[in-house]
């Protein structure tokens, strides 16, 4: 089952990247642009998911995987008027991809973490923004 487990945590890490590396690239037009209050809002979402990768790598390394290098593929950031539909869709499909973790064959912890990433998620979806993940 460990082997299964890590197979899925990487899938979640590999989709964490992903969004790490939208939303700090929608941080840095907003902050070139001079708007400091969406790069804020954003830099707070990217921070999340951010903490999600890290805690989904942490979680592999406690079941003794050794986590794989994640490939950095650029991403393209919609202009700033497409921005918050774009991302709804995203957070939409990540709390989809969570929920459905939960009915995966995991440990107790493993199931734990989804349920509190899950739960970071959904608030990203209703609100998107951040700072919803404890420390």
């Amino acid at each position: 089952m460990r082997d299964a487990v890590v197979l899925i945590m990487e899938e979640g890490r590999a989709r964490e990247r992903e969004q790490t590396l939208f939303y700090r690239g929608l941080a840095v037009e907003a902050s070139e642009r001079g708007d400091v209050e969406l790069a804020d809002r954003l830099n707070a979402l990217h921070a999340d998911e951010q903490h999600h990768l890290s805690r989904l790598t942490a979680r592999i390394l406690e079941l003794g995987g050794e986590p794989e290098e994640l490939a950095f593929r650029p991403v393209q950031v919609p202009p700033p008027e497409a921005w918050e539909e774009i991302a709804r869709v995203r957070e939409e499909g990540e709390v989809a991809w969570y929920a459905a973790r939960l009915a995966d064959p995991v440990d107790p912890v493993t199931r734990e973490l989804f349920q509190e990433i899950l739960d970071s998620e959904r608030h990203h979806s209703r609100e998107l923004g951040g700072k919803w993940m404890s420390a």
